[in-house]
Formats: C-alpha cells, structure tokens, sequence
C-alpha cells in the first residue's frame, strides 16, 4: 500500500510538472506570427474551462501583472483557468482567463466576440490574435508574408523603417535621435531612395567646374552660429514637400534660387518659385520625378526661367503620377519675361517668368561656403543619404555604421553653420539645411 502510494504521488508530481511546462510554453508564445495549432489548442482548453461555470477568481482570487501560480485547477474538466492580468493580454489572447475574471478583478474589461472560426480549421495562420486562411497574403511593414501550411513565409526585403535600428541609435552615443515617421512604414529601403531622394550625382561637367575662390578669410573672423533665416528673416522660403517624387533637384534649386532673388531684389521680389515648372518642362536629360541633375536645373532657370508657384503649384491637377508627369503646362520662349499663355492656376494673374544668371559653383574650403552664405545667401549642397538618415528628428546627424554602407545622392538648401559642445568640451561643428 505504501508503495502504491509513493508511485501515485510521484505520478501526480510528475504530471503537474508536465502540465505547468506546457502552459508556460503556450504563455510564452510570441504576440507576432504564431501557427494555427497552438492557438487551437488553447481555444480546446477554452470550451472545457467554459463549462465549468464555477466561482474561479472569487476563490482564488486576482492577481497583477503576469503570475502563473494565480491559477485554479478546474479538477473535473483537466483544464486550468487564471486570474492575473497577463491572461487577458499575453498571447495567445484573452482565453487563459477564468470564466468569472471579468466579473470578479477590478478594471477588467471583457473582450468583444472574436470572429475567428470555430472549431478551429485545420489549417491557417494567426497574427495579432486573428486569423488567416491558408494562402492568404498580408503586409507586415514592407514585407509580404504568406500562409503556408500554418506558417508565415514572408519576403525580406530591407524596409525604410527598422525599429530596431531606431533603438540602436537612440540607446547609443551618436549624438542624434531616430523617430519613426508614418509616412515612411511600409516602404522599402529602394523606394525611399527613389521616391524621397532624386538628385543625380555630380556630372563631370560640374565636377571640372573651376570653384570660385573665397577671400580667404580665417575662421574666427565668422560668427560661431550663422542662419540665413535668422539674416533674412521673411525673405528666406519654407521647404515644399516632394511627397513621394524623387526631384529634390528640383526642388531644392527653386527654393535657393527664390532666396536668392528676393535678397538680391531687397525684397521686392518676394515670389517662392514652381518647382512643378522645372520638374514637367525641363526634360532635357531630366527625369522628372525619378531623378535629374541640379546642374541642368539651373541651365534651365537660365535659358528659359519659371513661373511662380502661385502661377503653377506642386502637384498641379495630380499629374505628377506616371504616366503624365512630364506634362508641361506652361510655355516659354528665349529672351521673352513672361510665358505665352496664362498660368495653370486660373486664380493667379501673374505669369511672369524668373531667370538666373549663370551659374556657378563655390569652394568646398568651409570658410569659402560661409562667406558665400553670410553674403549671397543659401547655397545648393549635395550630401550622401544613407539608410538612416530618413530617421533623422534632432541633434548632429552622423552615418551610424549598423545602418549599413548603402547610399543615394540628394540635394539641399544650405542655411549656415554652428557648433555644439561635444564630448570632453570638444567642438562639434555643424552645417543647417533644409531639406
């Protein structure tokens, strides 16, 4: 009789070591993609909790946070029932939860009826508690993932918004913090360069350009802080969105050469200029919304020049999207200060045409750069983009390797400089831009 008591005991420590391991393994499931079968199983220990009707967490009582010991055996149903707060939000969902938790804890809030089948199928997948038939397709950022035989097999694509690359920079010493921004998820690595970039590397022509020397003059002569907007206070113009077209060839040399003329005007001219103009009716050896060079955008301000934006908005009557962005509203002829018809917007009477002189470019020597933008104004800059630059929110952005070696060309307005107290007092210079 004692023996047959000793096995029975060790039978029945034996068998609530093995169920508690299972329960923690299914309580322990990822909230992301899980196969059909461990949700099924827990819905299956569900229906039997759900018959027994009894008073659970009236009992036992309820518990906070996750606590696997805040349970109760249900004896005749072979189920076991909780009253912590994790079964109502852990994985696999609100279904480890007693009968009564919704009566009995306080601030407890039943579920709606879930929608999901049941019985279970045989076959399909579950991601953020619902469920998927086999062969069904969903987006998870900018991945595609498919059901497949109860699994999730999903593309991996590199995607424009990586949280975990966000955590990496905001946890580390790189001098700058990550955001993530809305318009981005989804997107690809690839999509952000071509949708969100669009200026082509420097040509060889600009290259070989002969820069136009400073004065040489020495550093401590300028002002430790310099802003174009803090100089010129209405006369510098606010950044127009480029949405998802890659012309920031474009749009970055209308902005400059608008600052520049109202400064040169003394502020009699004051128009910002449209950009649309040169993205739609500049197609010498431009792409329009998929790329072109900043140096043929200021051939063009010279030969034909732009309209105002007023006269001709971005995105004028949607035409930007492929096929009809190249469609040119407008029409100039050389040597002639106003366009031959009147301006796409009806509400606009202006059709003037704005011209530069030529163009040219300026030392990379930094003193030569501020001297040229404490007394001209903005200047056009290109800079290589890399990955996660389209994370950027606040600080002295620098290249933070985990991002990775990739990189696209794109072109600002550059504003001025300043500097920052960095580490062991160092001096941290930086450039401003609009972007």
């Amino acid at each position: 009789m004692w023996l047959k008591s000793q096995i029975l005991l060790l039978y029945c420590i034996a068998s609530e070591v093995w169920m508690a391991k299972r329960l923690d393994a299914r309580r322990n499931l990822t909230k992301e993609l899980y196969s059909l079968e461990d949700s099924g199983s827990a819905k299956w220990n569900r229906l039997k909790r759900s018959l027994y009707q009894g008073k659970s967490c009236r009992i036992r009582g309820c518990c906070t946070g996750r606590n696997d010991d805040c349970s109760f055996n249900i004896a005749s149903r072979a189920a076991i029932c909780y009253c912590d707060q994790f079964c109502a939000s852990g994985p696999p969902g609100p279904i480890d939860c007693c009968a009564d938790y919704w009566d009995a804890c306080e601030n407890a809030v039943e579920p709606t009826r879930s929608d999901e089948p049941w019985p279970p199928p045989a076959s399909g997948c579950y991601k953020d508690g619902r469920y998927y038939g086999e062969g069904a397709i969903i987006k998870d950022n900018c991945n595609s993932c498919k059901c497949v035989q109860s699994n999730w097999k999903c593309s991996n694509e590199v995607c424009l918004v990586r949280p975990d690359l966000i955590h990496h920079i905001n946890s580390g010493d790189y001098g700058w913090k990550a955001d993530n921004y809305t318009q981005f998820w989804g997107m690809t690595l690839e999509e952000g360069f071509r949708k969100r970039l669009g200026t082509l590397p420097p040509s060889h022509s600009l290259l070989n350009m002969k820069a136009i020397p400073g004065s040489s003059v020495p550093e401590e002569k300028f002002p430790e802080f310099f802003a174009a907007t803090y100089a010129w206070p209405d006369w510098i113009h606010d950044p127009l969105d480029q949405r998802n077209c890659g012309a920031s060839w474009a749009f970055s040399t209308a902005s400059v050469a608008a600052d520049r003329i109202t400064i040169h005007s003394d502020g009699q001219i004051t128009d910002n200029l449209s950009v649309q103009n040169l993205i739609s009716c500049d197609t010498g050896n431009q792409r329009g919304c998929n790329g072109g060079s900043i140096d043929g955008a200021w051939r063009y301000l010279t030969t034909h020049g732009v309209v105002s934006y007023a006269c001709y908005p971005s995105f004028w009557k949607h035409h930007l999207d492929s096929p009809s962005e190249n469609q040119c509203y407008v029409s100039s002829e050389y040597g002639k200060n106003h366009t031959n018809g009147p301006c796409p917007n009806a509400l606009e009477d202006s059709n003037r045409l704005y011209r530069c002189g030529s163009h040219y470019r300026v030392s990379s020597k930094e003193t030569d750069i501020m001297e040229e933008i404490m007394a001209k104004g903005p200047v056009q800059a290109i800079m290589k983009v890399y990955e996660d630059f389209f994370l950027y929110k606040e600080g002295i952005y620098r290249h933070s390797y985990k991002a990775g070696s990739k990189w696209k060309t794109h072109s600002v307005k550059l504003l001025g400089w300043g500097s920052l107290p960095g580490k062991n007092g160092q001096k941290q210079k930086f450039w401003a831009f609009l972007n």
